[in-house]
């Protein structure tokens, strides 16, 4: 799809389209005309060129036409992120607040042949390249990734080490003096967490909750943060997008996002539901979006596929797509981050 040189207005239409799901040229325009002075001829031109880039599609002709989003899976709606949080979170009123069980029916056919064919050019095989590699060329580009993957990953969360004090932490156990300890633990719990999925990468084959729960407490390790599933509600910082906040709801979305995952025969797609769905759910009191990152990077290493360490992913962008997925069940801009990274991960690592 392609968004190249679309107008600001054009933007706007999109995303209405996209919230709505179905709606005609009369609603579309008076929608629009609130903030762009719009006549039918133009919106007509606005509209044909969203159909033209694979934007939107229309259905019907003459006055009962409609336009409705590109993708038929509503969890693959295409937003445009600027024009979407340009608008402050309690000012969307379009946007979803509670947790939606309908995602469930979705999870599946998430990458187009195109964007598999892409990826299928470039892949390696994880077992190999370790094989291929001389032990201490392959132990410094595990310290390379593990560094890396630790730095960004809690870059993500806040944490305000640089590149450059992270590879002295891990290496070296030097914290930076003024900086608060819990940073340095959350780097260091990354870098135990994944020396650990490294060593059992085959028992993510099959995931389970005991796993998740395992994995949380390796990342939350000495953070003061509670273990296991939580029996507060939390709220996230951008959105007014609410968790469940019923123990029991949880476990049972716990429950029927494990089955997801574990009945889906795409690799890629087990690591991506793992990522989003954690992060969605929210099942502990914190540190939820570390450990979907690690989950997912687990269950890749288990399939053979590089795992992913988000170094050239802006962490802005990254929680946008998040929050896009909160608010507006979509997929799309997380989908992009990730295939995005898997490319980056085997054009740059373990070589």
């Amino acid at each position: 799809m392609n968004e190249t040189n679309t107008t600001p207005r054009q933007k706007f239409i999109l995303n209405l389209i996209n919230k709505l799901a179905v709606i005609g040229r009369e609603e579309i325009q008076k929608e629009v005309s609130v903030i762009y002075k719009i006549s039918k001829p133009t919106l007509i031109r606005d509209l044909n060129t969203l159909i033209e880039k694979s934007l939107i599609r229309a259905s019907g002709k003459g006055k009962n036409i409609k336009y409705l989003p590109f993708s038929q899976n509503p969890l693959l709606r295409q937003f445009d992120l600027d024009q979407y949080f340009s608008i402050d979170p309690d000012a969307r009123i379009d946007a979803k607040k509670q947790f939606n069980l309908g995602v469930f029916e979705h999870l599946y056919n998430l990458f187009s042949s195109e964007e598999l064919e892409k990826i299928n050019k470039v892949q390696l095989s994880f077992n190999k390249q370790e094989e291929k590699l001389a032990p201490d060329i392959l132990k410094r580009e595990l310290e390379r990734f593990i560094i890396e993957f630790s730095w960004k990953s809690s870059k993500i969360e806040g944490n305000t080490y640089t590149l450059l004090e992270t590879e002295s932490l891990i290496k070296e156990s030097k914290e930076v003096k003024g900086k608060r300890h819990d940073e340095a633990i959350m780097i260091l719990n990354h870098k135990s967490a994944f020396e650990q999925i490294l060593k059992s990468r085959n028992d993510f084959k099959k995931i389970s909750l005991s796993l998740i729960n395992q994995l949380h407490n390796v990342m939350i390790k000495d953070l003061g943060i509670t273990t296991g599933i939580r029996k507060q509600a939390v709220g996230i910082t951008g959105t007014t997008y609410r968790p469940l906040d019923n123990e029991h709801q949880i476990h049972d979305a716990m429950d029927r996002f494990v089955d997801t995952v574990n009945k889906n025969p795409s690799s890629y797609e087990k690591a991506l539901i793992s990522n989003l769905m954690l992060s969605y759910i929210q099942p502990y009191s914190d540190g939820n979006k570390r450990t979907a990152r690690m989950l997912s990077n687990g269950i890749l290493l288990a399939y053979n596929n590089f795992p992913l360490s988000y170094r050239s992913t802006d962490e802005d962008e990254f929680k946008k797509s998040l929050i896009v997925f909160y608010e507006q069940g979509s997929i799309y801009h997380f989908k992009k981050i990730f295939t995005d990274q898997l490319l980056f991960a085997y054009g740059t690592y373990f070589k």
